[in-house]
């Protein structure tokens, strides 16, 4: 946990990648295009037979269609574009399969008479004759049954992809079969919440549910264990282990790999992992100073996170009051909380707080120093003043003095009553 803190010490700007597209223009074209042409794999050539160029025109149908929503056109025209696999000339057999697999299942999405199996012939014939897209097709199409109902049928489709081999594995297909077993086992957990709906609703003591519930539970857990073992954002395989885990009451599992998805170092920087292993705390009554420490690095994080309002309450209550003055300083950074009221009050609390100290205006100073020159124009303007005292007048009552407080010897107009005529 401390590299992690020591991390986010220490900001690293990394350059946007940038992507040109003035090598795919022609100079007369280059300044007014702003998108990248599209990667058409069939351009017209000198010489092309009449095959040729039978399917470079059918192809340029289908996208025209496509592009204008089209959709039974492009379904005509998708029925002759098969002949394509029967180009062997120009080595471009697996692109040829890949632009049939891609539109024709667009096509079908978008078609209102088209049926599961119109889907099944598509997956079926591409998975075995685009093997090196095996894995990536399995999954498609586990996806597609999932949003059609067919729970049963996703896992089968998962389970054989699970267990398929061609050749060398290469990189790419390791992290595909990484992605298979944890979609399967994302399936083997919905199908425990089925069984433990139905264990709430209907008292099964004579029948083999409750093994038959165990045994989803065992099968998720152990392929998920093996799933976080890869680096990576597993945001809802986490959750659904974890939900598994309290129901068995194992809390020392789920608090295990709560911790390790926030604070492996081998993992990328994740909100969400703090923000999941807060709310199990919290969950369990933990006490503050742990909440504390999990939302501190939340707050490095995303200072703007909702959370911080629980964090700035925390710290009120552990009389870490200049620390509370920071994080909600932090929050009001950003526009999106400006006329959140509490967020207001509770910066109103924190000052009022503050005043009984000695050091309290080189405690505002400290915070304010750096803000002073952007903060009244996000804040304090004449515009603000009156959407304020129109939109929300104890917003601008709370806003009004502490304007005084935060930017002294500034002349703000926020503070000035509205004139009424």
């Amino acid at each position: 946990m401390d590299d992690i803190e020591n991390e986010l010490r220490i900001p690293q700007e990394q350059e946007s990648d940038r992507f040109s597209v003035d090598s795919a223009l022609d100079p007369a074209s280059a300044k007014k295009a702003k998108l990248p042409l599209p990667n058409i794999p069939l351009l017209k050539r000198k010489r092309e037979s009449g095959f040729h160029e039978s399917t470079r025109l059918c192809l340029e149908q289908i996208r025209e269609a496509m592009l204008y929503h089209r959709w039974e056109e492009a379904a005509e025209h998708m029925a002759y574009f098969h002949q394509i696999l029967e180009d062997t000339t120009h080595n471009q057999e697996v692109q040829h399969k890949e632009l049939i697999w891609r539109m024709g299942i667009e096509i079908l999405h978008h078609l209102p008479n088209s049926k599961l199996e119109d889907y099944n012939n598509i997956y079926e014939r591409m998975k075995h004759s685009v093997t090196k897209q095996y894995l990536k097709l399995c999954l498609e199409q586990s996806f597609h049954l999932l949003l059609t109902g067919h729970l049963q049928e996703a896992k089968n489709t998962l389970s054989v992809a699970e267990s398929w081999r061609h050749g060398k594995e290469t990189a790419a297909q390791a992290k595909e079969a990484i992605l298979i077993k944890a979609y399967r086992s994302l399936l083997d957990y919905v199908m425990w919440c089925e069984k433990k709906e139905n264990s709430s609703n209907t008292d099964f003591a004579d029948t083999d549910e409750p093994q038959s519930m165990h045994n989803y539970f065992r099968q998720a857990t152990v392929n998920l264990k093996e799933v976080f073992k890869n680096p990576g954002v597993w945001d809802p395989f986490i959750l659904s282990y974890v939900e598994m885990m309290e129901f068995y009451d194992d809390q020392e599992e789920a608090l295990r790999v709560l911790n390790d998805y926030a604070y492996d170092n081998s993992f990328p920087p994740n909100p969400n992992a703090h923000v999941y292993l807060y709310q199990y705390l919290k969950r369990h009554e933990a006490p503050p100073k742990k909440l504390i420490k999990v939302l501190r690095i939340l707050h490095a994080l995303v200072p703007s996170h909702t959370l911080m309002i629980e964090y700035c309450c925390l710290l009120l209550q552990s009389d870490k009051t200049k620390k509370a003055l920071g994080v909600t300083v932090d929050m009001l950074d950003y526009a999106c909380w400006r006329n959140n009221l509490e967020i207001w009050n509770n910066l109103k609390l924190i000052i009022e707080k503050l005043q009984s100290e000695d050091d309290f205006k080189e405690t505002v100073s400290e915070v304010m120093s750096e803000r002073m020159d952007w903060w009244p124009a996000l804040h304090f303007t004449t515009f603000h003043a009156a959407q304020d005292q129109k939109e929300n007048p104890e917003l601008w009552k709370v806003k009004a003095p502490l304007a005084k407080v935060l930017c002294p010897g500034m002349t703000l107009r926020y503070c000035e009553p509205r004139r009424t005529t």
